[in-house]
């Protein structure tokens, strides 16, 4: 079905009815008027994921605003959201192939209504089909009018057509008419719909773009990029760093399959009182801690963190160098406030402005450059990542490693070392940037680590983890 031609209505109902000039209602006495309703879960999304359409695809890091709402309508709203951001290309695919118009051509609102919509229908076996179109229908009168209603009831009836019965199989075995699941299951739809060729089927049933996994082929086996695009689609667990943990672990901790990580189990209001009381815990990923755990032998008396984020490896490089004077920065001004706060009481690490670092010229013994890069290898914690990359994006992001790192050198003691670190797949970002240092600033390159992504759909959280890479530089 075509989208509507006219464009959903910015005022947020439907237009008014003129009326002649200074002609006033009648009134039979002043009524009181009722208090405004209370947006519920998906209208919430609905309103998110139309800004967010608009944006596309510059996706703002946020969630669903869920004050007023129960719990129950709050984690509804969480994971209809947390479905499409993870499963956008896979309903945008599909669209495409309802669609009479381009899908881009379609007013945002329009493709937000489908969005939310078909997150449910295909993803969400709680959620009755009816309850999903009928919300849809509703919000997309209000919104746009009578013909964009219409238009959304027959997309996303044809995407309920398409889901059939919600049949699973097992497992996810590659075919035109099955879309994997976060639980190891696979969906299979009515009709074959996805692409014939296997790259661009992949792409559309994970939800990344063909580029993604042709720039990833180029490092990688298929069989590999297979397991890399369906480990974006699980839901990852909590795990926390427990290497230098002080006192026994609480019971909602289960050993991962790294040596110094816990699966915490319990609840969200558990995890807040754990990390409260607990300073020797944080919540990291085992290939987030790769880095500094692959430079735990030295001992460096100065360590500058230049990018230092909210501070999750300046924990690390804390509790792994007890002895070494931190000094911990950031360009960007929210997460240098929220740096400030965490370490205001610590006497080990300083927090500073980052355009101070450069007081400190010829002191740093260690330098952790955990650079901005694209989060390929993190895509199941960072879903909006993906949708960001292609080659003009990544060769900025490259240009921007290689200032950080020609603006570090000068920091270096005499025998000083760059612990260079992403959260990258990409050799651009990695194996290249090492080569990069090694030939323009005759450095030399020791200790290049890379963890690929494991774990996935159906397999067990202990053997989770995301991707990353680190190499010293010295």
């Amino acid at each position: 079905m075509p989208a509507p031609r006219k464009p959903f209505n910015r005022g947020g109902g439907p237009p008014s009815r003129p009326g002649r000039p200074g002609q006033r209602p009648p009134q039979q006495g002043r009524t009181r008027r009722p208090p405004p309703r209370q947006a519920s879960a998906r209208e919430r999304v609905l309103e998110l994921v139309a800004r967010q359409t608009a944006r596309y695809p510059d996706l703002l890091v946020t969630e669903p605003e869920t004050n007023g709402l129960d719990r129950r309508d709050g984690a509804l709203a969480h994971a209809i959201y947390d479905i499409i951001t993870r499963r956008w290309l896979t309903i945008e695919h599909i669209a495409r192939r309802i669609l009479r118009r381009p899908w881009e051509d379609s007013h945002p609102a329009f493709r937000a209504t489908i969005l939310v919509g078909a997150a449910q229908i295909l993803f969400l076996d709680r959620v009755p089909p009816h309850a999903a179109v009928s919300e849809a229908v509703d919000w997309a009168k209000d919104h746009g009018g009578l013909a964009a209603s219409r238009a959304i009831n027959a997309v996303l009836r044809q995407f309920v057509d398409l889901a059939g019965e919600r049949e699973r199989r097992p497992t996810w075995t590659d075919q035109l008419d099955e879309l994997p699941l976060s639980d190891g299951t696979a969906l299979v739809l009515t009709e074959p719909i996805l692409p014939n060729d296997p790259i661009d089927r992949l792409a559309a049933a994970t939800s990344h773009a063909p580029s993604l996994l042709r720039s990833w082929l180029r490092s990688m086996p298929l069989r590999e990029v297979r397991e890399v695009a369906l480990h974006g689609i699980a839901h990852p667990p909590i795990i926390l760093n427990t290497a230098h943990a002080q006192s026994p672990l609480p019971e909602t901790a289960v050993p991962h399959t790294v040596p110094g990580h816990h699966v915490f189990t319990g609840t969200h209001e558990e995890l807040l009182d754990t990390l409260t009381q607990r300073s020797d815990l944080w919540v990291q990923d085992p290939a987030s801690s790769l880095a500094v755990g692959s430079v735990a032998d030295l001992r460096p008396r100065v360590i500058i963190d230049p990018c230092a984020g909210l501070g999750t490896k300046t924990r690390q490089l804390q509790a792994t160098f007890p002895d070494a004077s931190i000094i911990a920065s950031d360009v960007d001004r929210l997460r240098y406030a929220t740096l400030s706060k965490v370490f205001s009481a610590s006497n080990q690490v300083r927090v500073i402005p980052y355009e101070r670092l450069r007081e400190h010229a010829g002191t740093a013994e260690l330098i952790l450059l955990d650079v901005p890069c694209s989060n390929t290898g993190v895509l199941a914690r960072r879903p909006e990542a993906r949708h960001r990359f292609d080659r003009e994006r990544l060769e900025s992001l490259t240009g921007v490693q290689r200032q950080i790192i020609a603006d570090s050198i000068p920091l270096l003691s005499n025998a000083g070392r760059i612990l260079y670190s992403t959260c990258s797949l990409d050799a651009a970002e990695n194996e290249e940037q090492a080569k990069w240092a090694a030939r323009w600033h005759s450095l030399s390159v020791s200790r290049e680590s890379r963890r690929r992504p494991e774990g996935g759909p159906g397999q067990p959280p202990e053997r989770y983890t995301d991707g990353a890479y680190s190499v010293l530089i010295a």
